[in-house]
């Protein structure tokens, strides 16, 4: 990690950097799932049954979810053997090219079934640029923190989650404004080819970065190792599986109250602009706090914001899905603001930091990466699909929902819970050859 002494104007201009290229990165990979219940299920997925192609939709959303960590590793080793930097860069360009030839392709109307297998061919390679973003944004932010403040840096590249679904469903709900024969035809391209401008945007700022101090130092020291891989997988072994673990309640109910909340809600009787208005609004009270959790860590531990979080998730997760089944607009703004605003921010904002320093710094890369990405494969990637066969294996009631959103808080808790405090440890310990269990 970053040792005393770095100028703040450097660590100022990683901040930025993280936050912009998160967000793009997120923009682009959110956008899918935004358009996924809104227009795949008919352009690219057309059946006479509109439960199978909102199935069929969900699915070419979650199917991405289980390369990521294939994209994870090829990127974590090589960031955690050359360095943060430009993995990063590559890993930004993959998903601006794959998230513009979306919007460029034609429909199952035109060329028929070569529609969906060249539209889940994009997605995949889209899961792959992101499976080595997140790991190494949070270490190039972690790694350039002071020590009392690696939970307010390492909230950063967090807040790009919200912010690329902000921008991502903010644009979709500009297009949505057109007539409905217009948006299918072409206003849903617009936001995917306006990634073009974005990635350009990020890779400008992206370039003017150095390494950080931290991976120099290991580098120097001659602490790079031949297969991080391994190494972690033999000495970290632990710490993955608490990752794994945690990653529960980060990820699954996230995609329920994002992904799956917009084909739930307009299914139960919502519109569609009102649908995306409620994320839009969610997601920028989660923006706000983010870094505000961030600080809280620094303060009383990334161990009690965690479980506080996880706690209140599971608790609230039956009043969530009954408020909702209400019907009523001021209910789902308040519930969404609630659990994906407050709730789900003191997981989100410092899952990475958490992570970061259960991990030595030389695979701290891998050793994050294969958890994180691993987690959002089996948890994040398949809740909309489970959440969806629920509905229509218990005839549309909310309760199988509020168990599932429950049961993966829960378990999230269980494993934390067995983790000691990762910044208090993590100060006294920061060479240590094991991770802080």
């Amino acid at each position: 990690m970053k040792r005393e002494g770095q100028p703040v104007v450097k660590s100022k201009k990683v901040l930025f950097a993280t936050l912009i290229g998160s967000t793009i990165e997120f923009y682009d990979f959110f956008l899918y799932g935004t358009v996924a219940s809104l227009v795949f299920n008919k352009l690219f997925f057309p059946s006479d049954n509109p439960f199978v192609s909102l199935l069929l939709a969900y699915a070419s959303f979650g199917v991405t979810f289980f390369v990521r960590p294939l994209g994870g590793l090829i990127f974590s080793h090589t960031g955690d053997k050359f360095g943060r930097k430009n993995t990063l860069v590559i890993s930004l360009v993959l998903m601006g090219i794959s998230t513009v030839c979306i919007g460029l392709l034609p429909t199952y109307s035109s060329i028929g079934v070569l529609a969906p297998i060249l539209l889940v061919t994009l997605r995949l390679i889209q899961g792959v640029a992101l499976g080595g973003e997140w790991g190494g944004a949070v270490l190039l932010a972690v790694e350039s923190a002071p020590k009392e403040k690696r939970g307010f840096f390492g909230s950063f590249p967090a807040m790009g989650i919200p912010l690329g679904m902000l921008l991502g469903t903010f644009s979709i709900s500009l297009m949505s404004l057109l007539p409905e024969e217009q948006f299918l035809s072409w206003g849903w391209r617009i936001p995917f080819l306006l990634s073009a401008l974005l990635v350009g945007v990020g890779l400008w700022i992206r370039m003017g970065l150095g390494e950080t101090d931290a991976f120099n130092e290991e580098k120097e020291k001659g602490n790079v190792v031949k297969v991080p891989l391994f190494v972690v997988l033999r000495d970290h072994w632990k710490a993955v599986l608490i990752s794994l673990g945690a990653k529960c309640v980060e990820v699954g109910p996230f995609y329920l109250f994002t992904t799956f909340f917009i084909g739930y809600a307009t299914n139960i009787g919502f519109t569609r602009t009102t649908t995306l208005n409620v994320i839009t609004i969610a997601t920028l009270v989660t923006t706000i706090c983010i870094p505000l959790m961030g600080i809280l860590s620094d303060k009383i531990g990334r161990k009690r914001v965690f479980l506080l979080g996880a706690f209140a998730l599971a608790v609230f997760s039956f009043p969530y899905f009954y408020l909702l089944s209400l019907q009523s607009v001021f209910w789902v703004y308040a519930v969404s603001i609630i659990a994906l605003g407050i709730f789900w921010s003191s997981i989100a904002s410092i899952i990475g930091t958490m992570f970061s320093e259960m991990f030595q710094t030389n695979v701290g890369y891998t050793g994050i990466t294969l958890g994180y990405q691993t987690g959002s494969a089996l948890f994040g990637g398949t809740a909309p699909i489970v959440a969806t066969f629920l509905l229509s294996a218990y005839h549309n009631s909310w309760v199988p929902l509020a168990v599932f959103t429950c049961a993966l808080s829960v378990a999230s808790f269980i494993s934390v819970s067995l983790l000691r405090d990762t910044n208090k440890q993590s100060l006294r310990h920061q060479n240590e050859e094991t991770p802080n269990m």
